[in-house]
């Protein structure tokens, strides 16, 4: 077998800072943390969780065999390494030992095999990240052996993903449909509750395989209100919060006590189409959407400049990223397009979007409701709460009930494989994916396909150009910007990170005083 590189050098370059002045500080533990966040997990169980609120709340309490780095490197972590075969067909994974779950069972690679297999299941939203590894096999207590009918070249990357977290067989069967409320992992913090809407709280783990947590507890408010969460911060009832409204930046920054963190986000905002459905299933309608709808504007004026309009239905710092020219406001072009489609009278459809969950969110839907009714699109705005907004998008096409739906997708491998497929391969279509928008094109299908098994970057790139080219054209998406993060810490908080994958991680956190 050849060894291969154990830090896979992602192609993307983050931008992780904070200042703290001059100023040493010394870290003390024990304290308990309060996270304010925007919207409740749908489910703490890998198998079933779909959204990076339910991820950043397992990213504690569970490990990964591989783990990314804020730079974005893939760096072991229950994993101490791999060897991938001459002909790229077998991967050997090589564990640490010694590590046990907070209900005292030991990891292994029986464990790892139970839960590869555990996600390949059909259900697993998110089974598409191994759906290549055609059998697993247990060499001995610490090592397994993958196997895939051709390479794959992201899976290591894939292998990294919050939802390949390793969860405790015996919990698993002790729980049963109840795992996704009782989360067993081997992570810094252990579950302790979940006040479902409220708060979740996690304590730290004595029994740690890695370096023990100074906090003694995490506890993530749930608290979907943007000025909510910023006061919270200020009075110091938070001590950090996530999504600060652009608007609240320049002013926060002069807030005694309060440090704010901008970071890199590897995440993109759009408005999903049914594109089988009317008046959506006319390629005529869905460009008008686009034409309709000022995403530039929408980037300076509502987000203040912390965003970058897009021209890619990924953003710029993922692997395969290919430049297309953006769909430039043009109102007139809009009428023209909905007349030629016979809706020259306008169209009367409705947009669901969730409050919470994403930087302005709900402001950037009623924007979206302003600049189509300009155009006679009269769009009608619902409101969801986000696990009940989930559970409504994740139909199949023939049962689904929406025309339009606001979303963001986080590439978080850094891979194009992770953006593209998940969002517009055939198989994805809800609710065995995450395809709420359903489009449905062979030649999409065949390159995404093709892409995942290739060994040569310059070759994937060469595909993932062709395929964005094609899905730019297709406009199954209201293509809106990528984000920035912009968050909140009190200054006597230290150590925590604000990761590109859109979470706070408060393993290495500490309070200064």
């Amino acid at each position: 077998m050849k060894k291969s590189i154990i830090l896979l050098i992602l192609v993307f370059a983050v931008a992780f800072s904070i200042s703290w002045g001059a100023i040493t500080v010394q870290a003390r533990e024990g304290g308990d943390l309060t996270i304010a966040m925007g919207a409740d997990p749908e489910s703490l169980d890998p198998a079933e969780a779909t959204s990076s609120p339910a991820a950043m709340v397992m990213m504690h309490t569970m490990d990964t065999l591989f783990d990314m780095t804020p730079e974005g490197e893939i760096v072991p972590l229950l994993a101490e390494g791999y060897e991938v075969s001459e002909d790229g067909l077998e991967y050997d994974i090589f564990l640490k030992e010694g590590i046990e779950f907070h209900d005292g069972t030991y990891f292994d690679a029986e464990v790892v095999k139970f839960n590869l297999e555990r996600l390949q299941d059909e259900k697993a939203p998110f089974s598409f990240l191994i759906n290549q590894v055609v059998d697993i096999e247990v060499i001995d207590d610490y090592t397994v052996r993958l196997f895939t009918e051709e390479p794959f070249a992201p899976l290591m990357a894939h292998l990294s993903h919050d939802f390949i977290s390793m969860i405790s067989p015996e919990a698993v069967e002790e729980y049963g449909d109840e795992i996704s409320m009782n989360p067993v992992g081997t992570g810094p913090f252990v579950f302790e509750s979940w006040t479902r809407g409220e708060e979740i709280v996690v304590s730290r783990n004595e029994n740690y395989w890695g370096d023990d947590a100074y906090l003694d507890t995490v506890t993530f408010r749930i608290v979907p209100e943007d000025s909510t969460r910023v006061v919270m911060v200020e009075t110091g009832e938070a001590d950090a919060t996530m999504f600060v409204p652009p608007r609240e930046r320049t002013r926060l920054e002069g807030v005694e006590g309060v440090n704010v963190v901008q970071t890199a986000s590897l995440r993109t905002i759009y408005v999903g189409m049914h594109n089988k459905k009317e008046p959506f299933d006319d390629i005529r309608v869905r460009k008008a959407v686009n034409y309709a709808v000022d995403n530039q504007a929408i980037v300076e004026q509502i987000m203040d400049g912390a965003g970058r309009p897009s021209d890619a239905p990924i953003s710029p710092d993922i692997f395969g990223y290919a430049q297309q020219e953006r769909y430039e406001y043009d109102p007139d072009r809009a009428q023209e397009l909905l007349a030629e489609a016979g809706y020259e009278d306008g169209l009367e459809i409705t947009l669901h979007h969730p409050v919470g969950r994403y930087m302005m969110d709900e402001t950037i839907a009623q924007a979206v409701q302003s600049q189509l009714a300009d155009v006679g699109i009269n769009a009608r705005l619902e409101t969801m709460e986000w696990t009940t907004y989930l559970e409504f998008l994740d139909k199949s096409p023939e049962e689904a009930e929406h025309d339009m739906y606001l979303l963001g997708w986080g590439t978080v491998t850094g891979d194009a494989d992770y953006g593209l497929f998940a969002l517009f391969h055939s198989s994805q279509f809800a609710p065995e994916g995450n395809d709420y928008s359903y489009l449905d094109n062979e030649r999409v299908d065949e390159l995404l396909e093709r892409a995942r098994v290739i060994p040569d970057e310059e070759t994937r790139r060469e595909s993932y150009a062709e395929i964005i080219e094609i899905i730019w054209d297709e406009a199954p998406w209201l293509f809106l910007h990528s984000e920035v993060q912009i968050n909140a810490v009190r200054d006597n908080v230290a150590g925590l990170i604000h990761h590109p994958r859109e979470y706070i991680s408060a393993a290495e956190a500490y309070f200064t005083e």
